[in-house]
């Protein structure tokens, strides 16, 4: 990801999975609340909010590796969305 148009906010992330990733996305953002609103004793949010902030961003994207083909394959910022609506989705019915 890149916050900014400076290339030096440039931030590459690792995860275990796509799903520790979308939660790691919620987590920054969750930080970025935080850090607005330090007082805010516990965050609320919807989806509306989080994708605002990931359009806000220069640059976000994903490399995710894929067994079949022995290579990662890249997605964009509207699959990160959407899968982020999914996995969110998710957790909310449990």
């Amino acid at each position: 990801m890149q916050p900014s148009q400076n290339r030096s906010t440039r931030t590459f992330m690792d995860y275990d999975s796509v799903n520790h990733a979308l939660d790691g996305i919620c987590g920054l953002y969750e930080r970025k609340i935080r850090n607005i609103n330090p007082m805010v004793g516990n965050l609320t949010y919807d989806i509306s909010d989080l994708y605002n902030f990931i359009d806000g961003l220069t640059d976000i994207s994903a490399l995710v590796y894929e067994d079949s083909l022995h290579a990662f394959l890249p997605y964009d910022r509207q699959w990160i969305k959407q899968k982020l609506f999914q996995h969110l989705k998710r957790l909310a019915q449990q």
